[in-house]
């Protein structure tokens, strides 16, 4: 192997009395694509904010290049080489592409920016990426999710980094975004860069990973060649155990029709859609990125204008309605954009928890947060969600937290039809294991619950029926186990046929 650009021994930290990082252990070479795997909370985030300078570590040693390395702020670690991307990208929107890359970084010569040669930076930045269809001179808001996620890579490029850390960096990429992104990094590998990849989609550590450290509690538990390692065996190190199954099936009937949605279309997104949902079903919506799978759900739940057609919520028709009339009708959504529409972060994961219905903790006009924060606690417990206390800010969680938080407060309003939109986004192995189990267990009990997903096997494995929307229309439901991944791709890409 070659020697390790990276080297990091018995790194700990901790805040206050949680112990984040227990004496972890890493080598990464350069021209390598690093795996480093692991449940939320088991430090991988934290681990690179310490390598990025964002952290402060408490103990342990790291060296870059076999000289000791221990940056002084994300800046000084960008200076000698280190840059991470974060799983919510930081650009500012406003700016230009050029703007952007070279922001912190600009040429200047006696009080005057020298455009013309941060331009040739930036171009020679994305030739490497080899994507010549970005613009320099391309606001950052006009770009969608995968440009953005190369403008970022374009700005360490620019720092001529040596080691490159990826955090979930296909969380809300589309497929084909996904595919130009991998081709990046191995190029980017191939030119010697030292990439550290952090991912729950353990399928892209085996496409795109040539080894893997894995995290748990802290720890680093295991390491080793990932073409050699099937995803059973890191499953079992990320969690400590074996997962027998998934997808674990709960035994469920579809009852009457709760929710029926007859030629529904939005003011662009979904062009036509109609379906009928049972109690006690999980229908699932696959399709590309843009496709109106999301606008679907926010049409449905009130939050985008319908242009035309009919929505009836147990029995009552009510095409236009606002959230707060549909939470009255019995309809809850999960957004996937969590840290925009989903969680006020701001605020406590106890009053994130139990905002939408406070009532079970009134009294005479008082709020008990007693019983609150019970309330809030009991959740915390049932979807392990690694917290202090429910009354730490949502902001401090990591994402996957976040999402089940989300996926709390829609529990906790006890709503009888789920809008699930990717409702397992940044949620590591065993965690969504346990939210496939707790949707069917939902079902068991008579919920309807539509869930949006990008992940073919989970809609697969998970839902009853299964239906496509291309291009804003919307196909038939079709049961779940008659469908193949390349049916829904084919139908998903081209369209229903016949």
């Amino acid at each position: 192997m070659t020697p390790a650009v990276l080297r990091m021994r018995g790194v700990r930290k901790t805040f206050g009395v949680v112990v984040a990082l227990d004496g972890v252990d890493l080598d990464v070479a350069a021209g390598e694509v690093h795996g480093l795997i692991g449940e939320n909370g088991a430090g991988k985030s934290t681990l690179m904010k310490v390598l990025s300078g964002a952290h402060r570590p408490d103990g342990g040693a790291i060296e870059l290049a076999g000289i000791s390395f221990r940056p002084a702020g994300p800046a000084d670690a960008r200076r000698r080489g280190v840059a991470m991307i974060y799983q919510e990208l930081n650009l500012a929107p406003h700016l230009t592409v050029e703007e952007n890359v070279m922001l912190g970084r600009e040429r200047r010569c006696c009080g005057v920016v020298r455009r013309r040669e941060m331009r040739a930076d930036v171009r020679r930045a994305l030739d490497v990426l080899r994507h010549p269809e970005i613009s320099p001179r391309a606001r950052v808001a006009d770009l969608g999710p995968g440009p953005r996620q190369l403008v970022e890579i374009a700005r360490a490029l620019v720092g001529d980094v040596r080691v490159l850390v990826l955090d979930e960096p296909t969380s809300s990429l589309s497929r084909r975004d996904s595919e130009q992104l991998f081709a990046v990094v191995r190029r980017l590998r191939d030119r010697g860069v030292a990439i550290v990849y952090i991912s729950h989609f353990l399928e892209e550590v085996k496409q795109v990973g040539d080894r893997f450290t894995v995290l748990r509690d802290g720890r680093s538990v295991g390491s080793g060649e990932v073409a050699s390692t099937p995803v059973s065996a890191l499953i079992q190190l990320m969690v400590g155990r074996d997962i027998a199954e998934v997808f674990p099936r709960v035994p469920h009937v579809p009852g009457e029709v709760v929710l029926r949605v007859d030629s529904l279309a939005g003011e662009l997104l979904p062009r036509s859609a109609g379906f009928e949902l049972r109690r006690g079903e999980i229908l699932g919506i696959a399709g590309l990125v843009g496709a109106g799978r999301t606008e679907l759900v926010r049409a449905l739940f009130g939050l985008d204008p319908v242009r035309r057609g009919e929505v009836t919520v147990a029995r009552v028709r009510a095409a236009r309605a606002t959230p707060a009339r549909r939470l009255a009708q019995g309809l809850g959504m999960l957004s996937e954009d969590r840290r925009e529409e989903g969680l006020a972060l701001g605020l406590s994961i106890a009053a994130n928890a139990t905002l939408s219905r406070l009532g079970p903790f009134g009294r005479g006009g008082w709020l008990s947060r007693r019983r609150q924060g019970a309330a809030a606690a009991e959740w915390l417990a049932r979807l392990d969600i690694r917290a202090r206390d429910p009354w730490q800010p949502a902001a401090e969680l990591s994402g996957g937290s976040q999402q089940k938080v989300a996926l709390a407060r829609l529990l906790h309003h006890d709503v009888d039809v789920l809008l699930l939109d990717e409702p397992t986004r940044g949620i590591d192995v065993a965690s969504k294991v346990a939210v496939y189990r707790l949707i069917g267990e939902l079902a068991a009990r008579g919920k309807a619950i539509l869930m949006v997903s990008s992940y073919l096997p989970e809609l697969r494995g998970v839902c009853d029926r299964i239906a496509v929307m291309h291009r804003g229309v919307l196909g038939a439901a079709r049961p779940a186990a008659a469908r193949t991944e390349s049916e829904i791709l084919d139908e998903a890409t081209r369209g229903a046929r016949g």
